[in-house]
């Protein structure tokens, strides 16, 4: 096998700092967005585990309470039934959500859009299965619905307004803003240093009580590709693709499954809410206009693509870490 590629971000002096090295290293888990969730924490003796694991699975049902498009009652659901023309004031998270994602669609050329969900129904990915792929027709009346320009936020009020027949889908952004919120959750809590992870998308604070960095490996799904190992100290990384669910990530331009042959696409950055947005982008826009993204917005990426030779890019940014 191939010797491993090791990729070390710049480290933080004050979280190095404030090793603790009488920590052990605990490991609490749970469910939550239709996957698991796991939480690994260097905690003191005597606080107390058990409520910390409560606090966190309360956070994450808040989250889902807001976001969901598989729950019928959540906030995002609410949004997506109101009559043409009506405004939703939204709650500081989803506002964060809704926010970021409205920048990163238009830095992405709307390969990044959170307003698919007519289009994810239609394809059966929401919360019915379709048996069958939809006719051209479904595709065209969910597209003619759909679309981030057709979304008017006002930061200032935190509102969002339902332009008419219009669905949010945030699940390609959602999840690495739960794995953000749990992180800020646990400092908030007196856990400095931690890795947590929510089906699969990472964020690593601090470092272990034994002075080494949070070290993840980075799923490669090709043979014949190096492992890659990454210190996951201070930032986040998010992967999306085909090679776990198939052809899931849609194109917005087309209404079709993203058409390049993206096996993976990883990004590391300080917050797993953009990595997990740029990631879905990536996926969608294929290795020449998503390789020419990265190196414009400065992402440290990753990309397989399953061509006639798969082959694997990897940005500049990230280049430098190794």
């Amino acid at each position: 096998m191939p010797q491993p590629r090791i990729a070390i971000p710049r480290l933080s002096a004050a979280a190095v700092a404030a090793c603790d090295a009488h920590a052990e290293i605990v490991t609490l888990a749970g469910s939550t967005m239709g996957t698991g969730w796991q939480v690994r924490v260097a905690a003191r003796p005597g606080q107390d585990r058990v409520a910390l694991k409560t606090a966190i699975q309360s956070r994450l049902g808040g989250l889902v309470a807001e976001m969901s498009h598989w729950e019928a009652d959540s906030l995002l659901s609410r949004f997506n039934r109101l009559p043409a023309a009506s405004w939703m004031a939204l709650p500081p998270d989803f506002a964060t959500v809704i926010a970021t994602g409205l920048k990163i669609a238009e830095a992405s050329n709307g390969a990044f859009d959170p307003t698919l969900g007519a289009l994810v129904d239609a394809w059966g990915l929401g919360p019915v299965p379709a048996a069958t792929p939809p006719h051209e027709a479904a595709i065209a009346a969910a597209m003619a619905v759909s679309g981030w320009q057709k979304l008017e936020y006002d930061p200032g009020a935190r509102r969002l307004r339902q332009p008419g027949g219009l669905k949010l889908d945030l699940s390609g952004i959602a999840k690495g803003y739960a794995v953000d919120a749990v992180a800020d959750l646990l400092q908030a809590e007196g856990y400095r240093h931690c890795l947590v992870e929510i089906g699969g998308e990472l964020v690593g604070r601090g470092i272990r009580p034994d002075g080494e960095p949070w070290w993840v490996d980075l799923e490669t799904p090709v043979a014949g590709l190096a492992p890659f190992r990454i210190a996951l100290h201070e930032c986040a990384v998010a992967t999306s693709g085909t090679y776990v669910r198939g052809d899931h990530n849609l194109d917005p331009a087309t209404g079709h499954p993203a058409a390049h042959h993206v096996i993976s696409a990883s990004v590391l950055h300080a917050s797993a809410m953009h990595a997990d947005a740029w990631a879905s982008a990536l996926t969608v826009l294929g290795p020449t206009t998503g390789m020419a993204l990265v190196e414009r917005e400065n992402l440290a990426a990753r990309i397989i693509v399953d061509d006639a030779v798969p082959c694997e890019l990897i940005s500049s940014a990230l280049a430098a870490m190794l």
